[in-house]
């Protein structure tokens, strides 16, 4: 199993930029997927954006397309996620996710079998 470790959340004012990082060890196999999600108060997880193992292939959810970026360096067994334009609907605690095989293999908390511990993340109006 992988072991995911993020960091770069806190807190910022709206319309501020965050990068969140997504630190991957472990029994790290060639070609896995690598995803976003969020949960906040109260709320259920929800997909964030996904990346495939090239980085070839990227999926976001509706509301964060155009705003946020996810990116990753295979080198450094690690995935980014460049937050711009944030607004207080953003705040959350933030999940960084992977799964064994090179394509994305959907967007739900159960297509994903590694899982970090979160980071939090706060916009303020």
């Amino acid at each position: 199993q992988v072991q995911l470790v993020e960091s770069g959340g806190g807190l910022v004012q709206a319309g501020g930029s965050l990068r969140l990082s997504c630190a991957a060890s472990g029994r790290i196999s060639r070609g896995y997927a690598m995803a976003w999600f969020r949960e906040a108060l109260g709320k259920e997880r929800e997909f964030v954006a996904a990346i495939s193992w090239s980085g070839i292939s990227t999926y976001y959810t509706d509301s964060v397309k155009g705003r946020f970026t996810v990116s990753r360096d295979n080198a450094k067994n690690t995935s980014y996620l460049q937050m711009n334009s944030l607004k207080p609907e953003d705040t959350a605690v933030y999940y960084c996710a992977a799964n064994r095989g090179p394509s994305v293999p959907g967007t739900f908390v159960h297509n994903f079998d590694s899982w970090g511990q979160g980071t939090q993340v706060t916009v303020s109006s």
